[in-house]
């Protein structure tokens, strides 16, 4: 009977409503952070957070924001490519549409290309060019905190995306076709002209 009892009791506990709440891994008071989001709580599994200060978490804050904005970036730069080319010439006698998409593209920028490539890149880093404009931007009112947490969430998910997008890529370049698809965007053929 008590068998049968126990049975009937953990049965009955799996249709039991979900706790609703924020689960949480936090260990400075971080957890109510933004960003902080359900299912995950706060997410932290190396510890990077543990005996850090406030200004120390706001600097990894940033990177992270950084790092996805940059990702943001990315994958539109990994899928534009696909169906525009804008056709100038990276060096010399190089035009981008010589160069393959993806990581076919390392092995044909030439010398002079990496260079621009490189000190664009510094000078947004370093002197902030395309920067903190006034110009456009919206009046949010009292959404401002959920529009900063839609954009740590697009750049969370924007990373992961270019991750993938790398992954499948370098796969494809090492062994063609093993997808079966001629072509990354596989779903909208016409932009290709089949």
């Amino acid at each position: 009977k008590l068998a049968v009892l126990a049975a009937a009791a953990g049965s009955a506990a799996a249709f039991a409503p979900a706790q609703q709440g924020r689960l949480s891994t936090a260990v400075n008071g971080y957890e109510n952070e933004l960003g902080v989001i359900a299912p995950t709580g706060f997410f932290d599994p190396l510890n990077l957070s543990k005996n850090i200060s406030k200004e120390k978490f706001d600097e990894y804050r940033t990177a992270e924001l950084k790092h996805g904005r940059v990702c943001m970036l990315a994958v539109l730069g990994y899928i534009a490519p696909e169906t525009y080319r804008f056709g100038y010439d990276i060096a010399p006698g190089v035009s981008t549409y010589d160069i393959p998409n993806g990581v076919a593209a390392i092995d044909y920028i030439p010398a002079l290309g990496w260079a621009q490539i490189i000190f664009f890149i510094g000078a947004v880093d370093y002197w902030g060019v395309l920067g903190d404009f006034d110009f456009g931007k919206p009046d949010l009112g009292d959404k401002e905190e959920e529009r900063k947490l839609q954009e740590l969430q697009h750049g969370r998910l924007a990373m992961l995306a270019f991750l993938e997008l790398l992954r499948h890529d370098s796969q494809n370049f090492v062994s063609p076709g093993f997808d079966g698809y001629d072509n990354m965007i596989t779903g909208l053929p016409f932009i290709y002209g089949n």
